[in-house]
C-alpha cells in the first residue's frame, strides 16, 4: 500500500477532519460521524482509508491521553472499515444507501459489545463481568446506535463528495 505525497496530505486532512468532527460533536454523548466517515473513505480509499483511520486513532490518543480507554480504538474502526470492504462494490443505487446506513447503526449498536473485551482483559473483569459491563453500557448503545443510523444518511453525499475530489486531485 504505497502513498503518494499528495495522498499523504489528503489522508492527514481526512484523519484530521474526522477527530476534529469528534471534538465538535463530544457536547453530544455518543454521536458523532466518526463510522459515517469510515464508511466513506472506506468506499472511496478501499485498503488506504486505514491512513486516515489510524491518523484519527493516533490524535484521539495524542490530544486525549495513550490510556486503557484508547486501546478498543486500535482496532474498533478497523471492523467497520473491514465490513464496509466485504461489501460487493456494485450495489444497487436504491439499495446501497439503506445497507450503509444500516451497519453504521449496528456498529453503534455493537460499540459497547466491541470494546467490551480490552475492557475485561485489561481490568480483569472474566466472562461475568464483561457481560454486566455491557449490559451497563446498553444506553449508551442505543443512543450510538440511533445516532450512527441517522447519521448514516450522509454516507452516499459524502462518497460522492470525496470520488469527485478524489477524481479533481488525480489530474492535476
Amino acid at each position: 500500500m504505497k502513498i503518494s505525497v499528495k495522498e499523504t496530505a489528503i489522508f492527514s486532512m481526512l484523519g484530521t477532519l474526522m477527530y476534529g468532527s469528534k471534538l465538535i460533536m463530544e457536547m453530544l454523548p455518543n454521536i458523532h460521524l466518526i463510522g459515517v466517515l469510515t464508511i466513506a473513505f472506506t468506499l472511496v480509499y478501499r485498503k488506504k482509508a486505514l491512513y486516515p483511520i489510524y491518523i484519527f486513532v493516533f490524535l484521539t490518543g495524542l490530544f486525549g491521553g495513550f490510556n486503557l480507554w484508547w486501546v478498543p480504538y486500535l482496532y474498533i474502526w478497523t471492523i467497520l472499515w473491514g465490513i464496509t470492504m466485504l461489501l460487493p462494490k456494485s450495489m444497487p443505487k436504491k439499495v446501497a444507501p439503506i445497507v450503509y446506513m444500516l451497519i453504521c447503526g449496528v456498529h453503534g449498536f455493537a460499540y459497547g459489545a466491541l470494546y467490551a473485551p480490552a475492557q475485561a482483559l485489561m481490568f480483569g473483569l472474566g466472562f461475568d463481568g464483561m457481560v454486566t459491563w455491557i449490559i451497563a453500557g446498553i444506553p449508551f448503545d442505543l443512543i450510538h446506535g440511533v445516532s450512527n443510523l441517522l447519521c448514516g444518511i450522509l454516507i452516499v453525499p459524502v462518497t460522492l463528495l470525496l470520488k469527485k475530489a478524489d477524481k479533481a486531485a488525480r489530474q492535476q
